[in-house]
């Protein structure tokens, strides 16, 4: 998802100096305790080989997450990032997980409430969020790793509105919005978003700005030029998914995991 994109003026800083300066603003307060999360023995064994491709400890430095903030993943999944982020923060931080109730919920729940010693108090809200776990006004960053993506397919078109609206309430003014998510270059039909798992960048930042946002900055860390982002059973064609089973398999895995952008937008103050 990251080849033509990479030439387009949307995506190119001014200069490499000036490229330079944003990457450099990337770490965090507490580097040797987010490396300490992130090679922790208690992550999913499964969940440490898309290290590679993920880049978790650039990612969160990139986005600003110390270990002292009120942090709010959205939509968590399986909690990939959750294992990271919940022993990050347990001494001296909250995170709170923005989802609905079901066996999701419920599989994430039993597993950070095992092992309090290592992952903290972790609290969960409802999604889309509305104020009422996560007081308005309260968090520091609010994070959301390729999920846009399902907001945009869901049928109800208010969703993805909902969201950034939610987004928006929970954080502080100055407040960080991080978005990770697959990339459909801006020359595709922009239909292929309703079916494919990719999105424009420019889908997102209206979505962001028409919520109340600033785009801050971006990154290329998450990219993958290998990507064309054209696969009949769109992204979930690549791993993890890997959605045509054997065939191909070999191809696909050489491939890697998607062409992702990396969105960083602030709530003014």
């Amino acid at each position: 998802m990251r080849h033509p994109l990479l030439l387009s003026a949307a995506l190119i800083f001014a200069s490499a100096p000036a490229l330079a300066q944003h990457e450099g603003h990337m770490m965090p307060a507490d580097t040797a305790a987010l490396k300490t999360a992130i090679a922790a023995p208690t992550r999913t064994p499964a969940n440490t080989p898309r290290d590679q491709y993920r880049h978790p400890a650039e990612t969160l430095a990139f986005f600003g997450v110390k270990p002292g903030a009120v942090v709010v993943e959205a939509l968590p999944g399986g909690g990939w990032y959750t294992e990271i982020l919940a022993p990050y923060l347990a001494k001296s931080g909250t995170l709170y997980l923005a989802q609905s109730e079901g066996k999701g919920r419920d599989r994430l729940t039993a597993k950070f409430a095992a092992d309090t010693a290592t992952y903290g108090k972790v609290k969960f809200s409802e999604f889309p969020m509305k104020g009422t776990a996560i007081p308005d006004g309260s968090a520091d960053v609010v994070l959301t790793f390729r999920n846009v993506h399902n907001l945009i397919m869901d049928k109800d078109t208010t969703v993805p509105d909902q969201a950034f609206a939610g987004f928006f309430r929970a954080l502080k003014p100055g407040g960080v919005l991080g978005v990770v998510d697959h990339r459909l270059p801006e020359d595709r039909d922009i239909a292929l978003e309703k079916s494919s798992g990719y999105l424009k960048r420019s889908t997102i930042v209206a979505l962001a700005e028409k919520a109340g946002f600033k785009l801050a900055g971006e990154t290329e860390i998450n990219a993958n030029p290998k990507d064309t982002a054209d696969w009949a059973k769109g992204v979930w064609t690549l791993p993890p998914t890997l959605a045509n089973g054997d065939v191909d398999k070999a191809k696909y895995q050489a491939i890697g995991e998607s062409d992702r952008m990396t969105l960083k937008f602030v709530k003014p103050k």
